[in-house]
């Protein structure tokens, strides 16, 4: 499918660079750094080779979160954002922006995504999951996002308008016990999803929608399984009456099917992708192919091939990403 816009593609600047070191062999690192550092080269000639014509890039994970000097996460977070406003206007044709947001200080996430939005044209954020806060248990406590301190980070993010990318990162030591002796389940194949899950249903559960109905949240490989899991969340136990023990005032499907979108990033399953049709509406749904950490012919190839409507494929391929980040074209 030609004009393909693609949404959960990364880069890395060197003060991030080793963050994404253990997520390969160490055969594969010098690969993964070469995919990670270019933005201008192979990324442009792969984009053209399969009909993307547009990537919003994001800085690596987890980055500026796991930055727990709050001086250090806002000077590496408005670097990584210089940097990457730079490139995009090499490219303005090709290429769009999320903002790095150093959430250890609300506030200063505030500021940082308003300079984004309103001085370098970012259509949105994304933030790799909670953040560490040296404030906070010598930065060895996680900050969720439905916390207090942050519900004037969200008034101001609905005030601008964009769009929130809720990344995955994984669980920190003492709440990964449950991976003891296998590692093998953290990361993508397990624990970003689980995490990530986590997150985006305590956001709905803490109200974040009732108060701010405009907000709209994305999350990606195919939405960390939550589609699947929607009924459950709401219907558990439905023959027992009592009252919610959450402060959200509607149910889960609901704000999951007004305020968030799903990508494909990391996820080329034809039997997923329809399920979250099913679940969602086409409506509700981006291509992504998670370029470094997957490879964009194997994302393309398949999104192109997959047995869904050629009306659903131009919707999800394109049309959906440009109505939501305000794409003209």
């Amino acid at each position: 499918m030609p004009g393909k816009i693609a949404l959960e593609e990364h880069f890395a600047i060197p003060d991030t660079l080793q963050d994404s070191a253990g997520f390969v062999p160490d055969a594969y690192w010098e690969e993964l750094q070469d995919r990670l550092l270019d933005i201008q080269d192979r990324r442009v000639r792969l984009m053209d080779e399969h009909d993307i014509e547009i990537m919003i890039l994001s800085l690596n994970a987890p980055a500026v979160q796991a930055i727990a000097d709050r001086g250090r996460a806002v000077e590496v977070a408005r670097k990584a954002n210089d940097y990457l406003a730079e490139q995009c206007a090499k490219r303005p044709d090709r290429f769009r922006a999320f903002a790095a947001l150093p959430m250890q200080d609300p506030d200063a996430a505030a500021a940082e995504l308003e300079r984004c939005v309103r001085e370098l044209g970012f259509v949105g954020a994304l933030v790799n999951g909670f953040s560490q806060d040296a404030a906070h248990g010598d930065g060895r406590e996680p900050l969720y996002y439905d916390l207090p301190q942050y519900r004037p980070f969200w008034a101001h993010v609905a005030h601008l308008d964009v769009p929130f990318y809720l990344h995955p990162r994984n669980p920190l030591p003492q709440d990964a016990r449950i991976y003891d002796g296998h590692p093998w389940l953290l990361g993508p194949t397990w624990g970003f999803a689980q995490e990530t899950a986590v997150h985006a249903l305590r956001l709905m559960g803490s109200g974040l929608f009732d108060e701010h109905p405009s907000l709209q949240i994305v999350l990606g490989h195919m939405g960390e399984g939550i589609p699947a899991m929607l009924w459950r969340v709401d219907n558990r136990n439905a023959w027992i009456d009592v009252p919610p023990r959450h402060p959200a005032k509607r149910p889960f499907a609901d704000y999951f099917t007004t305020n968030f979108h799903i990508t494909t990033s990391g996820n080329f399953r034809t039997q997923t992708l329809v399920g979250a049709i099913l679940e969602l509406g086409a409506e509700h749904i981006m291509f992504s192919t998670d370029w470094p950490f997957e490879n964009v012919d194997h994302a393309a190839r398949w999104f192109d091939n997959a047995a869904i409507s050629e009306a659903d494929r131009i919707r999800i391929g394109s049309t959906n990403a440009r109505r939501l980040f305000k794409i003209g074209g």
